[in-house]
């Protein structure tokens, strides 16, 4: 290496990599709590009889059945009559895995719709014309009966051919199924005449993780029949590109599959003229932080389905749920599950027992059960303006104040009281307002006064049940018009209590005894008005449900209530990167409900410790009062603290008693893909503004590791190719230009020297890509965000693989050692008993050429008696005569001229060219080539392991072989193995216009390769690197066999019987003339050429010359 400096460089990347590496790992590693509940149920599956074919022998459908009592499997089938539901398991997943939706399905179907209160909150207007007069369906109109595949536990995420091959059973099996209920309609009727309009005509498809995919992929299978599939929910599926991008099959077919679907809402594009899924919708569920397998960006489903037909919702931040989960827990939580089964139970029409065919409905019906309207009610924060949701959410023409007199907005008939109870009237003159028992009474806002200057926007929180605890009206001003007369004053008051949202709260706190003080329990809801809101209002009442009235359980501990008239821009603060390291403020005393928290760098790249101490609550410390009895007493006072988190990508996380947390969001910045202002994150924090805080921010280094570790992981094993690229490209320069060639280890470190080096090969083709970007494709994704983090996963690329390149080197040499010291032995042993199957064995037990010139290298180092002087001699003659016969023809030129191109100029080698070598050190030369084509083809068997594996489980069972594409790739890895080491090709070499007429060699080719892994890498696509090592593995077969056909000499050494090095083995084809030049003594005749199978040692010179 290039000495101290360079040792330094090497130990500093590996240090930095093993940390991450490390750090990742031990968080990664840790348990999750995640709130969920567990499902019960009573399972029988009922196998579905199929005709006999090839898939059928292999897979299977089942029908579910929930219930503990035995039932005849054929005459369940027979009365078959809900709505057919498919469920489709994932990789490796089982088909068993459908108990926990179908179980809470059948629950949701007997026990009628949840109760309003429930799942009612924060209601959005939906001004779609169509939807005007649609509202969900006050009961259920048939059940549904759940279907799941039996893929024999397959890893689908491994190989694009396997996905294939469970896609087309899935179209098989809606097939089947719709086939089934015609079947059971048949045998029903018995002769009978019975209509067969409520007939199911599609299925509804239910996928977990692959299985979500491959319900995507049977909707563009050209077998499936037309309007078969209708409606499509993914649980923690990928959408964007596979979890593991390391097959080139799997990336393809997720790259057609992705295009068939952005064709098929397209219109011209079909037979008939339109869109092939203009009635299809698509709803994809992410698991969030805590699903390490897919992140939400991967389950977004931006540039793939349409908003109007189809949108993406974070498990914490769907209504009811607001838990991440993780990959597994997303099947069987019961919050999730309960909300999923009465979503797909409400999206069937009552009239007709079959789900909505207007895919409008069918989308409100899911944004209305699932979605969260948190981010619309923070409307007002600026950066959440980037938060995407269904279209069919919008603000529209009409004006806030008629969508606000709907009768939508009011509390349910079930739960209202009315205000003949409350005691008396508070009118309320400062810009907040405190509740602090049910004391039954209700409190007066003037709007026009409270807020003035600036202070338009209002915030409610409270731990009072909305409706049955608290409600809010909005009143008008009086108008003394005759128009205003004829309308009663009862119709001009609106209520939005339901606009307010019901958030997850943490454990509420226990009195100590009857009538005791305790903590403020946390907040459970909160409305957020603005003053679009509340224009043409002017007042706003609050009223205080008494006590009483809540029966049938106990009352909390301690009610609160606290409403804010503020202005958002004093309770905004940004944070830059540098900020972000480490910083703190003090809100004063007074500071507004609800403050804004901008991070400039997203919290999904870069998570905060965010700690909040309480620094004054009004009351003023007497004497030697201490620390803990002062936040005792504040936390009399003042509520827990609540923070909301998010950002465009992974939509909402709320933790509630936030006093010291770990703020993280599942974002995927800097990708090529990622728009500007993407990476922002929003936190807003609602804290009592009776009460002051020290908010403490920091970075955690060890979520930044697991975070960076979990997002860019695929994208480092292709830049470990690229790096290996650029380390044998200098190997091959320095063989094509006579220098003195470099380790492996050695290259890698040249080329991560500043500037020239590292500005060659990173920064040059991140600029190449980001320009590619926008002139082909108009993306311009954060450049400086793209750049550093590029930066990072090609560092830490170089130290995994300088890691890598340490221990296979440790490991041949003790194997090495090894097998020298027991071929001493056995030598020995044998010299002594002559056994000619020993002499074979010995011959025979050391085939990896590499590994024997090692043993060569070892020899010649701790053996002088073995360098003998006739061998230096003949080396010396041979590196001398090479170049004086050039004349001769370029094809046996061994040796080229000694000038630098551009390529050597712009990566200077270490050495200058050298003419005379010791016989260990050319054989070092070609270990150390062979050992960074071992590392590259290490590389390239860790992207094939995945798919391996996967064909192995699927031995013995008639399985397809895998794609043709595949196959040639992994072939065209193997030559390059056999035959592109070491990089003597001599027929490689071209010239290039524009270099003067210098030749171009291998060194070329793999720079290219280098530049093409490193840019695949960036598009998310490491697969592709495999394309660039076949094609050159298919050129040096080319070329070797243009060598061996032509008339190119070969020249190598061979050990005689003695031991010790000696002559030269000359291949037939050599001109009699370069015959005796090199080696007088040698005969012209082709009997004469000297090889002995014995002791030949590798050729290094060319492989084929021995396998002749």
């Amino acid at each position: 290496m290039g000495g101290f400096g360079g040792s330094c460089r090497v130990a500093a990347v590996l240090v930095f990599t093993a940390w991450i590496a490390l750090t990742a790992v031990n968080r990664l590693v840790r348990p999750v709590p995640n709130g969920c509940v567990m499902t019960y149920m009573y399972p029988t599956y009922i196998p579905i009889s199929t005709p006999r074919n090839v898939s059928s022998d292999r897979y299977g459908i089942f029908l579910y059945h929930e219930g503990w009592k035995q039932i005849d499997f054929d005459e369940h089938v027979r009365n078959l009559n809900g709505v057919p539901v498919l469920f489709v398991p994932g990789n490796g997943g089982s088909y068993k895995q459908v108990r926990s939706l179908a179980a809470e399905s059948f629950r949701a179907y007997q026990n009628g719709r949840l109760e309003p209160t429930f799942y009612r909150e924060a209601s959005s207007a939906f001004l779609v014309n169509e939807l005007e007069g649609f509202s969900i369906p006050s009961r259920y109109g048939r059940m549904l009966d759940w279907f799941a595949v039996d893929l024999e536990g397959e890893h689908s995420a491994m190989d694009g051919r396997i996905l294939e091959e469970h896609t087309e059973y899935v179209v098989y099996a809606i097939h089947r199924i719709l086939d089934l209920y015609k079947e059971s309609h048949v045998a029903r009727s018995k002769g009978r005449v019975q209509s067969s309009d409520n007939l199911p005509s599609s299925v509804i498809l239910v996928g977990h993780s692959m299985g979500g995919f491959v319900a995507r992929a049977a909707l563009v299978h050209p077998g499936l029949r037309k309007s078969a599939v209708d409606t499509v929910l993914t649980l923690s599926s990928p959408h964007q590109y596979p979890p593991i991008a390391l097959q080139p099959s799997l990336g393809q077919f997720f790259s057609h599959v992705n295009e068939e679907w952005r064709n098929g809402y397209k219109t011209g594009l079909s037979r008939t003229g339109s869109a092939k899924l203009l009635n299809v919708v698509v709803v994809s569920v992410a698991g969030g932080i805590h699903d390490y397998q897919v992140r939400s960006k991967l389950a977004s489903l931006d540039g793939i389905v349409p908003s109007t037909h189809g949108f993406m919702v974070g498990s914490s931040s769907m209504k009811n749920v607001w838990l991440s989960m993780d990959h597994q827990s997303i099947l069987w939580c019961n919050q999730l599950v309960v909300q999923v089964a009465h979503t797909l139970l409400s999206m069937v029409d009552p009239l007709n027992g079959r789900p909505f065919l207007s895919p409008e409905k069918r989308v409100f019906v899911f944004a209305k059960m699932l979605q969260s309207a948190v981010p619309q009610s923070l409307s007002w924060v600026t950066p959440v303006s980037g938060v995407k949701s269904s279209n069919l959410i919008t603000s529209g023409s009409k004006d806030a104040s008629a969508l606000q007199r709907k009768d939508s907005l009011s509390c349910p008939p079930s739960v209202q009281w009315t205000s003949d109870g409350l005691e008396k009237d508070l009118h309320i003159q400062l810009n907040s307002v405190t509740v602090l028992a049910m004391d039954g009474k209700r409190r007066w806002l003037d709007i026009k006064k409270l807020g003035s200057n600036c202070r338009g926007h209002f915030v409610f929180v409270t731990n009072l049940a909305p409706c049955s605890g608290v409600r809010i009206h909005l009143w008008p001003e009086k108008d003394h018009s005759s128009e205003q007369k004829e309308i009663p004053a009862s119709k001009n008051i609106v209520e939005v209590t339901s606009k307010m949202v019901q958030i997850p709260a943490g454990p509420a706190p226990k009195q100590v005894e009857p009538g005791s003080q305790t903590e403020q329990p946390p907040p459970t809801a909160f409305l957020l008005l603005s003053p679009e809101e509340m224009s043409g209002f002017r007042f706003m009442t609050i009223s205080v449900a008494p006590r009483p009235t809540i029966s049938g359980r106990p009352p909390p501990a301690a009610s609160m209530a606290v409403g804010q008239f503020f202005n958002p821009e004093e309770g905004t603060s940004a944070f830059t990167a540098a900020r972000i390291i480490g910083s703190s403020y003090i809100p004063e005393e007074d500071h507004p409900l609800a403050l804004n928290l901008s991070f400039s760098v997203s919290l999904g790249l870069l998570p905060v410790i965010l700690s909040l101490r309480t620094a004054g609550c009004g009351v003023k410390p007497t004497g030697d009062q201490l620390e803990a009895e002062k936040n005792k007493l504040c936390k009399l006072r003042c509520f827990p603290p609540v923070a909301l988190a998010w950002d465009p990508v992974s939509g909402l996380h709320i933790i509630p008693n936030i006093y010291s947390e770990t703020l993280v969001v599942d974002s995927s910045p800097a990708f090529w893909d990622s728009h500007q202002g993407n990476e922002r994150t929003t936190v807003l924090i609602l804290a009592d503004p009776h009460c002051s805080y020290e908010v403490s921010l920091r970075v955690s280094l060890s979520a930044a590791a697991s975070r960076f570790f979990l997002l860019y992981s695929s994208q480092i094993l292709g830049f470990m190719i690229a790096v290996m690229f650029f380390g044998l490209m200098r190997q091959s320069s320095a063989w094509e230009h006579d220098s003195s060639v470099p380790s492996i280890l050695s290259a890698i470190e040249s080329n991560l020297r500043l500037p020239r080096a590292f500005m060659f090969l990173c920064f040059i083709p991140v600029l190449l890509f980001l320009a590619f970007l926008v002139f082909t494709r108009g993306e311009n994704p954060p450049f400086g965000t793209f750049l550093f983090i590029t930066i990072m996963c090609y560092i830490v690329a170089n130290g995994f693989t300088i890691l890598l390149i340490l221990s296979s080197k440790l490991i041949i040499y003790v194997a090495a050692i090894l097998h020298v010291f027991i071929k001493r032995r056995w030598q020995s042993w044998e010299d002594g008993t002559q056994s000619t199957i020993i002499h074979n064995f010995l011959n025979l037990s050391f085939p990896f050429q590499s590994l024997k010139q090692l043993v060569l290298v070892y020899y010649f180092s701790h053996m002088p008696s073995m360098r003998t002087q006739p061998f230096a001699a003949s080396f010396r003659s041979i590196t001398q005569k090479k170049d004086l016969y050039k004349s001769l023809g370029d094809n046996i030129i061994l040796l080229s001229e000694n000038k630098q191109d551009g390529l050597e100029q712009l990566l200077p080698m270490d050495d200058s060219p050298t003419s005379v070598k010791s016989f260990t050190d050319s054989q070092l030369e070609v270990f150390d080539c062979r050992h960074g084509i071992m590392i590259l083809h290490l590389l390239a068997t860790l992207m094939f392991a995945p798919s391996l594996v996967a064909w192995l489980q699927r031995i013995g069972m008639g399985q397809n072989f895998p794609w043709f594409v595949d196959s040639v790739l992994c072939v065209g890895t193997i030559m390059h193995g056999i035959f592109g080491s070491p990089p003597n090709v001599s027929c490689i070499s071209f010239k290039l216009p524009g270099r003067g007429g210098r030749d171009v060699g291998l060194s070329f080719l793999y720079l290219v390769a280098g530049y093409y892994s490193f840019v695949s890498s960036m598009a998310l696509a490491p697969y592709s690197s495999l394309y660039a090592l076949a094609i050159i593995g298919f050129i040096c077969f080319a070329s070797r066999i243009i060598e061996t056909r032509g008339t190119t000499c070969y020249s190598g050494f061979f050990m005689n019987e003695n031991g010790c090095a000696g002559g030269i083995i000359m291949s037939i084809e050599c001109p009699e003339e370069v015959r005796q030049l090199i080696d007088p003594s040698a005969s012209t005749s082709a009997s004469d050429h000297v090889q002995t199978p014995r002791d030949l040692l590798l050729d290094a010179a060319n492989p084929l010359s021995i396998l002749g």
